[in-house]
């Protein structure tokens, strides 16, 4: 009678010819880690400063709108002290947006500049990775025409 062939013992032959190389995988995750963290503080950065000048920006407007509150002497006084108000909101709303652009666009130069690093070191370690697993597959792939 034929006896039947042990899958358990071939699976284990087939998978020991394909090593898992679990350095690469450490390497890759320490990687990806070091990645995540120098994007979490450029993010970091980004939201602290843009809350500063969020801040200064409702402190100075609320300082503005004490001074346009107070009592005048002629009704025409209302009017000017309105009309400064709203000139003076126009100019700071423009200098603040164009420091929130800056902001945004520091976080876009430092992000290209993380991804490109990222892509160069990625491509060395595949390219490493690679190499080491075709020279081990080509040693097991010789050893077993060997036999």
């Amino acid at each position: 009678m034929a006896q039947t062939p042990d899958i358990s013992a071939m699976m284990k032959d087939v998978m020991g010819a394909f090593p898992v190389d679990t350095k690469a995988m450490e390497d890759a995750f320490k990687t990806t880690a070091d990645m995540n963290e120098k994007l979490a503080a450029v993010a970091l950065d980004a939201a602290e400063k843009s809350s500063e000048l969020s801040a200064k920006w409702t402190k100075d407007t609320l300082a503005k709108m004490a001074d346009m509150s107070k009592a005048k002497a002629e009704p025409a006084d209302y009017a000017k002290a309105m009309t400064d108000f709203a000139s003076a909101q126009a100019e700071v709303a423009a200098e603040n947006m164009a420091a929130f652009a800056e902001i945004a666009k520091k976080v876009q130069m430092e992000t290209v500049e993380l991804m490109m690093a990222a892509g160069k070191d990625l491509q060395e370690e595949t390219t490493a990775a690679v190499k080491k697993a075709t020279d081990e597959l080509t040693a097991t792939a010789k050893k077993a025409t060997a036999k």
